[in-house]
């Protein structure tokens, strides 16, 4: 799970790059901490931050229980699109939140491959045995 864990980890450390792009939002439209509203460009970094981690929350489990039952560089594929329709939504979401589907689409078909690769994946091992 070697593929697996390099693309959960890039996943991850795009995450933080995202919140490194709320904190400066938040400096330059004068947002002062704890508010998240006030400004409309900081909010769209904000909200586009928040839903990444949102989808993370279902893309992390299910990438590397994909892994384990189906292939590892399977899993990884989807990661890689995962990572590329997140960066597509948060440049979409904030120069123009309208424009955000098709990145959450690439999300969602990344989300729900891995997590349709687990299941079945974890019902013929369970059918064939295997622990």
């Amino acid at each position: 799970m070697i593929a697996t864990t390099i693309v959960a980890m890039l996943a991850l450390l795009q995450y933080m790059l995202f919140g490194i792009s709320v904190g400066r939002a938040r400096g330059r439209s004068g947002v002062s901490a704890p508010a998240v509203t006030g400004n409309e460009e900081f909010e769209r970094y904000f909200r586009a931050h928040q839903n990444t981690l949102e989808q993370l929350v279902i893309a992390v489990p299910a990438l590397f229980a994909s892994a384990y039952f189906v292939s590892d560089w399977f899993a990884a594929a989807l990661g890689v699109l995962f990572i590329a329709g997140r960066q597509f939504y948060f440049n979409r979401y904030v120069a123009e939140p309208t424009k955000r589907g098709p990145g959450m689409l690439m999300t969602a078909v990344a989300n729900l491959a891995l997590i349709l690769g687990a299941i079945i994946g974890a019902v013929v091992a369970l059918v064939q045995g295997v622990t």
